[in-house]
Order: C-alpha cells, then structure tokens, then sequence
C-alpha cells in the first residue's frame, strides 16, 4: 500500500496543493541541466515521500521527465558527497548546523581540487543568518541561493502539517517566532487557493500573534475576494498547545494514538520489526503506512483501542465461518463474488491483527495500567500526597526520563505548580538520579511554565467542572461524547474548538481568562466593515454552506502539535448529527507527550 495519502475524498482540494508542491520541486531540478545530486536535509526525507508518488522512481532517473532531469539522491551529513555529478543541489531547512555540513562538503572539494556547480534551496525560505555564515566560510559566491516554498503538507485528507518540529520549544523557551510567520504565510498560500477565511478565532498568545500576522499579510497581498466567490474555509480556530498541556501529557486509548504512544508514528507510518508482521526475516525492519487509504484504517482508528480488539476479532471470525461455509455448502455465483470481495480485505486485516496484537503486549502490562490510573488521579486533581509518591518512587527507580517528566509536567499543571518544598526535593532527586547534565532541561520546563512553584490556588477545578471534561461512565463502544477518547477525559482543547463552533467565545469567555495566553475574535476582509475582537455573533450557521452544497468548512490549527487522539476527537465532533460543519486539522507537527516533552529536553555536547 503506498506510503502517499489517497486525497480524492478530502473535504477540500488538498490533492491540488500536492501536486503544486511537487511540481515546483520538479522544475527546480529541470532548470538545473544535466545530471545532479540531489542531497536533502534528513528531517525533509520523511516529508517529500507525502509529496512525491514516485520519488525514489524520479531521483533515480527514470522518471518520465527523462534521465536528463533525473538526480542521484543523498541524505546531507557530515560525510563529504560522494558522487561524479557535476552538479551538488541541498535540499535543506534553513538551520545553522546545515550550513557547516554544506560549507564542510565544499571546503573539501576545494582541498581535492574537486571543481562543481553547487546549488542551496531552502524550505520554506532562506534566512539571512544562514547565508551569512556561507559568507564567513568564503563559499556563498561559489553557490546559486533559491527558495522551495514548501510550508504545508497533507498527511491525510483532513490533516495539513507545518512540519515545524520544536514550534512549541522555540515559541516557550527561546521567544523564537519564525515559526508563527511560517504558520500564518502557510494560511496566507491556502486563501489564495480557497478564498479568504472569513472567521477568525484564537486562543494563545502565539495564536493571536498569527491571527496579526494573517491580517498583516492580507492588507500587504491581498486575496480577492470578489473573484473567489463564497471561500471554502468558513472558519479558522487558532488553538496554542500552551493552552492545553493537560491532554498531550496523557496516554492517549484510540487506537492510533497508541500506535503512536508506542510505536510512533512518523511521516504516515511506523517502522517496526517484520516479524511482528509475521514476515520471517531476522533483524530487518519495515514500514507500514498509516492513512485513509486504507480502509480498515479507517474505520478503526479513531476508535477506542478495546473496542478495536472486538473489531478486529468480529472480522476474523465472520471470515472464518464464511470459508467453512464454502466449503460445506453449494455456493451461488453472486455468494461467490461477495467471499471473495471479503478476501480482498484479507491483507488489511492481517496487518491490523498483528498491529493490535502488538499493541496489546504494551497495553497489559502493569505498569501501563498503573499509569493510567495516576492520569486519572492527576486529572481529577485528588489525592495530591499519592501522586508525589508515584513521582517520587518512578525517579528513584530510575524509569525513563521523558516518563518522569511527562507525569511531574501533568501534576505541575493541575496544581498550579508544586509548593517550593516539593519542587527543590524532586528537582533535587531527579539531579541525583538522572545526572546533573539535566538542569538544562529543567531550566527550559521552568522557563516554559510547565514545572513551577506553586504561587497561586490552581484553577484546574474550576476549568474541569466548567466545560464538563470529566465524563463518568463512558461509552467507548457507542460513545456519544468526546470523552471517549481517553476513556472518560474530554481533551481540554477540544471542549474548546467544541464552544468555539456552537456558540463563540464569548459565552466562556469568564473561563478562557483562566488558561494561558489572550483570545481574540475577528471578522475579516469584505465581510466586515471592521476587524474587532469578540465581533462573531454566536455559532456558526448550518446555512454558511458552499454553493454546490457542501458543508462548509471549519480550519483548526494547533500550534504547538496536536495529538492522534485530539483529530479523532475532532472527527467525532464533525459526524455528529446536527454539526453543519467538516472540520480539518493543520498543526506543527502530530505529537504525543514523550515527543512533546523531548523537544524541551537539552542535548548537551
């Protein structure tokens, strides 16, 4: 099954913007004659094979585009390239430990009397601090600079990726805010192509900040609205992940959320043993994609992991009487056509018989289940002295790391921080245990706000109670509820874009002041004389439709990432009866809370 998203049924022409991207790769490799090597950033692999159907085809050479546009491919390292082309293009985001590999390969043709064309673009844009050190290294005149604007990319057919992997780090930690005028020329691009989005909701201090820029943009390269007609996009949420650390920090329970709990998911798919996949090979590893294209995918993977197992063993065993059946009776030709359209999906069942498996050696472990049962504690903000223990105990038994912090993040944030003498103490143990090198990292968790000594009563009670986020006996199988999720946990954010839909803001707007980050609300363009905050009245309409019908279109976009289990979520709200709404998700990057947490984590060395 291939690894690229099938887009034909995205609410959206999303399969439009794909085929731009690639087409501007392709004639940026066409302009540069002859043979090359290509050499591509590592972190941009992953993202091009979403793009390009064919691309290991294409790079080989024997792409239709003939073998003259064809490239050799490399992934950029500190390695010099070894290759006979003639011609070097980097393919590179636009960091700085990049340009010393780039001006490292140079410096060593140069020392080998190795003469070439060298060719830098950058994705999405080209940075003045990168080109300067091309030029302190003395090789930017030897290179020919361009841009590959690629600030989007579909992962499914209603979920767009920034690609921009410590977005939250960098906006928390280092007031770094490159990434919010990625995020908001990204928006800028898809208006261009469905019209000017004329409602503008934001919650967060770099939400508002894109909401700005947004404007900014429109007013200094505007969008026709009178050519576009009605726009595609009715609505944009713009949601901090600041806003929300509550729901990244626990386990996610639907069945893509722990695939990628466990054995994460990267650019659509997970690499994992192939004997797992009952593929009898020793030590050799293998992707399995992880998209709509799939149609049992589909159908599970919003679902609550229990109820999946139930699913999957339905399936196997409705099978299993239908071959006994054939074989034990006299078959019509329309009942044979039918078993053997059941056989066609015996390939996606297998894969999903053996992932579930998989999943379930995790997910009965005992310290999974201890786990969840302190989140629960966590969550419903009780029994603070039984939380500290568990805490205390996973550092002195030396856990993982990244599981201590997810935990201590969790338990700082429902209780408003910890009281000075709890903090030094675990600070302290966690030093003793871990290694001094860690202060770094505590330093970026405090700076972010995420682990902090209590100074004020915690809010936590007030906000749950509130927007109803503790939801008892939930039904997983025939949920009706967000909250099935994470098994009786409604997702804070999506309470949120939940309010956000129906009624606005405003009716909540006493209880938005108590989460982190400003929130504004906006009319824009020709559809109001003025953009003011708070200027939406109420819900959305079910008569905000698009002429040929279609419902209408709501954009949320998390800053910061988004977990598999928030989309579901998102999903389940967008099928539900009554919503006039479909709804597409675009976010930083998908994440859970041990790659979330890692971003803060300090490498030092």
């Amino acid at each position: 099954m291939a690894q690229v998203p099938n887009l034909d049924n995205a609410p959206i022409n999303l399969k439009s913007l794909r085929d731009q991207s690639q087409k501007e790769l392709i004639t940026i490799l066409k302009n540069i004659r002859g043979k090359k090597c290509l050499v591509i950033d590592p972190k941009l692999g992953g993202s091009l094979s979403l793009i390009l159907l064919f691309h290991t085809i294409f790079f080989s050479g024997f792409h239709p585009y003939k073998q003259e546009h064809g490239a050799e491919l490399r992934h950029l390292n500190v390695e010099p390239v070894q290759t006979d082309c003639t011609k070097v293009v980097y393919l590179v985001r636009a960091q700085l430990d990049l340009m010393k590999f780039i001006c490292s390969h140079i410096h060593n043709d140069i020392s080998k009397g190795i003469q070439r064309e060298y060719f830098v673009y950058f994705v999405p844009r080209r940075a003045v601090v990168c080109e300067k050190i091309l030029e302190e290294e003395k090789i930017h005149h030897l290179l020919t600079i361009g841009e590959y604007p690629l600030y989007l990319i579909p992962l499914d057919e209603d979920v767009l990726s920034f690609e921009l992997d410590a977005a939250c780090k960098e906006h928390l930690v280092d007031v770094d805010t490159t990434s919010l005028w990625h995020i908001a020329k990204a928006i800028h691009k898809l208006e261009f192509s469905f019209g000017l989005i004329p409602n503008v909701r934001a919650k967060g201090k770099a939400s508002v900040r894109v909401a700005d820029i947004l404007n900014r943009m429109q007013s200094e390269e505007p969008v026709n609205t009178s050519e576009m007609g009605v726009p595609e996009i009715n609505t944009i949420i713009l949601l901090d992940r600041e806003v929300d650390m509550i729901t990244p920090m626990c386990s996610q329970l639907t069945y893509e959320g722990l695939l990628d709990e466990f054995l994460g998911i990267n650019n659509g798919a997970v690499e994992l043993d192939s004997s797992v996949m009952g593929v009898q090979h020793e030590g050799k590893k293998i992707k399995v994609p992880l998209n709509s294209s799939d149609k049992l995918f589909k159908e599970t993977r919003d679902q609550n992991f229990e109820v999946v197992v139930q699913v999957l063993r339905q399936k196997a065993t409705s099978m299993k009487q239908d071959y006994t059946e054939m074989q034990t009776t006299n078959q019509t030709v329309s009942e044979l056509k039918d078993f053997v359209k059941k056989l066609n999906s015996l390939p996606e069942m297998t894969r999903h018989i053996n992932l579930g498996q998989h999943l379930t050696t995790f997910t009965s472990k005992p310290s999974f289940l201890s786990r969840l049962d302190m989140e629960q504690t966590l969550v419903e903000a009780e029994s603070y002295d039984i939380c500290f223990e568990y805490i205390e105990e996973m550092i002195h038994k030396q856990e993982p790391l990244i599981n201590v912090l997810r935990l201590l993040i969790l338990f700082s944030i429902t209780n408003s921080g910890l009281p000075k003498k709890n903090f030094d103490y675990l600070r302290r143990e966690l030093l003793h245990s871990y290694g001094f090198e860690h202060i770094a990292t505590l330093s970026n968790l405090e700076k972010s706000g995420l682990l902090k000594k209590q100074e004020t009563k915690s809010n936590w009670i007030t906000i749950k109670r509130a927007l109803r986020l503790i939801v008892e006996d939930t039904d997983t199988a025939n949920p009706n509820d967000i909250s099935y999720v994470f098994s009786g946990y409604a997702p804070l954010s999506i309470r949120l874009v939940q309010h956000a839909i129906r009624s606005g803001w405003r009716p909540i707007e006493e209880i938005l002041k108590l989460l982190p980050g400003p929130h504004s609300d906006t009319k824009r363009g020709g559809f109001s004389s003025s953009p003011s905050l708070d200027s939406l009245n109420g819900s959305l309409h079910s008569s905000d439709k698009v002429v040929d019908g279609r419902r209408s279109l709501v954009l949320v976009v998390f800053i910061g990432g988004v977990t598999a289990a928030e989309i579901s979520a998102l999903r389940f709200l967008s099928s539900q009866e009554g919503m006039a709404y479909d709804i597409i998700v675009a976010t930083t990057k998908i994440v859970n809370g041990s790659t979330l947490t890692e971003t803060f984590v300090e490498k030092l060395g």
